[in-house]
């Protein structure tokens, strides 16, 4: 932004505000000299009324001329005028300095005019001192936190339209096939039971693939929202993966792979909510099988490390490209390029993934290469049972 390579300035005054100032100084001289007169006179009336007061400043007199062996206190103006002197540049110069503030605020204003009028990139550039530091301060901090939240709201606006854009194409795709397929069967258009059998049942697949992506999308804005509860417990986490991997075994072998699980230690027992943790895994071990073409291996690799269970996930089936990391736990992004439900799934999997893994505290990857692609979790071993932990996902 702008104002982080905007060089900080003095304010300069125009030829108008230095005159404004001039003529500051010389009616304020005009008015000190008036009432340096004026006082003059007055205290010369009073002395001169008062003989007591008279005789009182003569003998004074006399005393600081024996002392001080000088006759500089000879007059009493040579008392006054020095101090009358001191006083009257003490206030001119705060006239001045008062006048050239409310100079400085003017600007300010204006500058802060000009940002009002939508030119959020700038930043007012002035080196000020005291409170006017602080204000100009204040004022660059708000603008600051004020961009950022309408940037903030133009991506959360974009966000939804894309959401609605993806969620509108996944429907449409499947409802399309089971309206014409159930609109052949409402019109008796088929032939045999078989081909009956054959429109309900692509209707009734379709209808699935309508409802998993709905489950997904409830599930994805339930574990996104910012005080969804965690309930958390104390379980042992190598457990619970090797429970995870005989649970996939069966529907591995039918693929020709093998699934291991290997811990470091053999027992890990730390903090979290079970129920959501096993719809991460779930949802990674499924991705294995589905997406690990080529593949005879899942390992499920749980380590201890200091503070933190380190989980890794990995196949040796095929290669995710490097370009398709980075957007891996973007919702309803997809490898394949083209947007098929066969293959597909619902593109919210791992999205939902790195929400409930950011719930419990922790951050999930993702790394490939020609030997292995790994998921990798990074879990706190204890946490503070909060009700309502926040969501940094």
């Amino acid at each position: 932004m702008q104002n982080k390579a905007e060089k900080r300035k003095r304010i300069t005054l125009t030829s108008k505000e230095i005159s404004e100032l001039f003529a500051e100084a010389i009616i304020t001289i005009i008015l000190l000299v008036i009432v340096n007169i004026a006082i003059l006179m007055i205290l010369s009336s009073i002395v001169t009324n008062t003989p007591a007061l008279n005789e009182a400043i003569f003998e004074s007199r006399n005393s600081f001329v024996e002392n001080f062996d000088t006759e500089i206190f000879l007059s009493g103006k040579n008392i006054l005028v020095p101090v009358f002197l001191v006083l009257d540049i003490a206030f001119l110069y705060w006239r001045l300095i008062r006048r050239y503030r409310q100079m400085q605020l003017r600007h300010i204003i204006s500058e802060l005019h000009y940002i009002a009028e939508g030119n959020y990139d700038h930043r007012i550039p002035f080196e000020l001192r005291g409170d006017l530091n602080r204000v100009v301060s204040s004022i660059n901090g708000l603008v600051d936190s004020t961009v950022a939240a309408i940037e903030e709201e133009r991506k959360i606006e974009k966000s939804k339209d894309e959401l609605i854009t993806n969620v509108s194409h996944d429907i449409r795709t499947p409802l399309t096939s089971i309206i014409g397929y159930l609109g052949l069967i409402e019109d008796r258009q088929y032939h045999s039971e078989e081909d009956l059998l054959k429109y309900t049942h692509t209707a009734y697949v379709k209808a699935k693939q309508m409802k998993s992506l709905v489950d997904d999308l409830f599930e994805y804005t339930k574990v996104r929202q910012p005080s969804v509860p965690v309930n958390l417990i104390k379980f042992d986490m190598v457990q619970l993966v090797e429970q995870l991997a005989a649970d996939f075994e069966l529907e591995a072998s039918k693929k020709g792979i093998e699934v291991q699980t290997i811990a470091r230690p053999a027992q890990i027992l730390m903090d979290g909510d079970t129920e959501k943790l096993v719809r991460v895994f779930n949802n990674l071990l499924t991705n294995a099988l589905k997406y690990g073409k080529g593949a005879t291996k899942i390992v499920i690799d749980v380590e201890k490390v200091g503070t933190e269970v380190v989980i890794t996930v990995k196949n040796n089936g095929k290669m995710i490209p490097k370009r398709a990391l980075d957007s891996l736990f973007d919702r309803f992004y997809r490898v394949e390029e083209s947007r098929s439900q066969e293959t597909g799934g619902t593109g919210l999997g791992l999205a939902i993934a790195q929400s409930i893994v950011a719930l419990h505290g922790g951050y999930i990857y993702a790394k490939s290469s020609h030997a292995w692609t790994a998921f990798i979790i990074h879990l706190p071993v204890h946490r503070n049972k909060l009700p309502y932990p926040k969501n940094n996902g």
